[in-house]
């Protein structure tokens, strides 16, 4: 197989498998990263849990919990190897594709003020402020907002 083929990324779900990797992972990027219990319940609940492989190693993974008509990205992280790459421009598009299959019209986070690239990625993807969550995330001292940003999906 060609370097360029074993880079292409391959999606599949997340399983009770992958937590001490994705565990790992979500530790290299965040200071204050979700525990294991965070997301052995996102599968446990049935959440839509993906990861994304790519030259035969995790490269990044998603949680997102669809309900009708709405999809909530609750987590999206891509491993610190693979970061700048265009990786979280895939792993976005491939969640929003997942809503619009679901049935979602719109699709929903939060995101620290602070985490500027992933701002500036939903951004570039069309989403848009539509509130604040004061003091939603731990922080260094204290808590930090969040911002609740928007996209409204298009079916075609």
């Amino acid at each position: 197989m060609s370097a360029q083929l074993d880079l292409v990324p391959r999606y599949r779900h997340m399983t009770a498998a992958d937590l001490d990797a994705v565990v790992a992972i979500e530790e290299g990027v965040y200071p204050h990263p979700w525990t294991r219990s965070n997301f052995s319940d996102s599968l446990a609940a049935g959440y839509q849990c993906w990861i994304v492989e790519c030259g035969g190693e995790i490269a990044g993974y998603s949680v997102v919990m669809i309900a009708p008509e709405e999809a909530h990205l609750l987590n999206l992280s891509i491993a610190a190897p693979w970061q700048r790459r265009g990786f979280g421009r895939e792993v976005l598009g491939f969640v929003l594709r997942l809503a619009r299959e679901h049935g979602a019209r719109r699709v929903l986070l939060e995101v620290r003020p602070s985490n500027e690239a992933a701002r500036a990625l939903y951004a570039a993807a069309g989403f848009s402020g539509i509130a604040t969550r004061r003091d939603y995330y731990p922080a260094g001292a204290g808590r930090e907002d969040a911002i609740v940003l928007q996209l409204e999906l298009h079916h075609r």
